[in-house]
């Protein structure tokens, strides 16, 4: 028997690349996201893990088998007052050679490896694709202030960078 979703919603979306750096995009058939490049996503199943759900969506929108890399952004909104809409991003890496691409034909009209230059160019593409592609540019090493990683070790000078 399927739940409904009622007003708290879990979604997970996969930003996967490819040996180019293009990035795996898709162009679902209806909602908010119609016809424009989008991240393969959708909401977690009862008895499923979020990092499955990924994985599922993934390879059900795309035909694409991927493994889960690591969390990358989180999204959370609400919508009409009312529905807590949240989801997860995660980056994924291929865990095979990908022969061919196969849209998922009851929600996906089109999927394709697209660079992000051509993303950012692109009017049909989601909002936050451009806004992922800018943090992912200007995002490097950055200095975590203040970490002591124990005296047992001696350092008279000690830095962590972290993305």
């Amino acid at each position: 028997m399927k739940k409904k979703r009622e007003n708290v919603w879990l979604a997970v979306a996969g930003l996967v690349m490819n040996e180019q750096g293009e990035w795996l995009v898709v162009k679902k058939k209806y909602g908010g996201l119609k016809g424009v490049w989008s991240l393969p996503a959708g909401f977690v199943e009862a008895g499923e893990t979020v990092d499955q759900a990924v994985q599922r969506e993934v390879l059900e929108e795309t035909g694409v088998t991927a493994e889960v890399g690591e969390v990358i952004g989180l999204r959370s909104g609400v919508i009409g007052a009312e529905i807590s809409d949240n989801m997860i991003i995660f980056s994924l890496f291929c865990s095979k050679k990908i022969h061919q691409l196969q849209a998922q034909e009851e929600e996906i009209t089109e999927v394709q490896w697209i660079s992000p230059d051509q993303l950012e160019r692109d009017p049909q593409v989601s909002k936050m694709i451009p806004a992922m592609i800018q943090h992912l540019r200007s995002q490097g090493l950055k200095r975590s202030p203040q970490v002591n990683p124990g005296d047992q070790f001696n350092y008279t000078s000690y830095n962590l960078f972290l993305g």
